[in-house]
């Protein structure tokens, strides 16, 4: 019973400890991304989600055979997000976006997004900045 309250009480500890990383591994872009494969397309968003360490958002997209396809973009932290003008209601589902991005490395239907355009024409960064991923561009208007 000791050694079991002593091994519990280690390991909170060292969750606690500043500085400590999350259980969950973080990825550099470099490691799941492509910066020379860039992606653009539009769809229609059917859910995101604000989750830590990025955000994603979820939409389906039309192929020219009429088809669709479900692509997740990755997006920044929700932080991140909401200070560039960002709000749990700017992508609600139906929602019609053009996004662009870089594919990953295993050529999945998954990006990491870069712009965000929206209907009305503004535009959004995305990225997170993270070590190996493309510098933003200025916003268009």
């Amino acid at each position: 019973m000791r050694t079991t309250l002593c091994a519990a009480v280690v390991s909170l500890g060292l969750l606690l400890a500043p500085g400590a990383k999350p259980l969950s591994a973080h990825h550099a872009f470099s490691s799941e991304f492509d910066a020379k494969r860039p992606v653009k397309f539009e769809g229609t968003v059917t859910k995101m989600a604000w989750i830590n360490p990025h955000a994603w958002i979820y939409m389906d997209v039309m192929k020219a055979d009429g088809t669709t396809e479900e692509w997740m973009v990755e997006a920044g932290t929700p932080n991140t997000l909401l200070r560039r003008g960002f709000t749990k209601a700017s992508l609600m589902p139906g929602t019609k976006i053009r996004v662009d991005g870089y594919q990953s490395k295993d050529g999945a239907l998954r990006v990491n997004g870069r712009d965000l355009t929206l209907p009305d024409g503004r535009t959004l960064f995305l990225g997170s900045g993270e070590p190996g991923a493309p510098p933003e561009t200025p916003a268009k208007k």
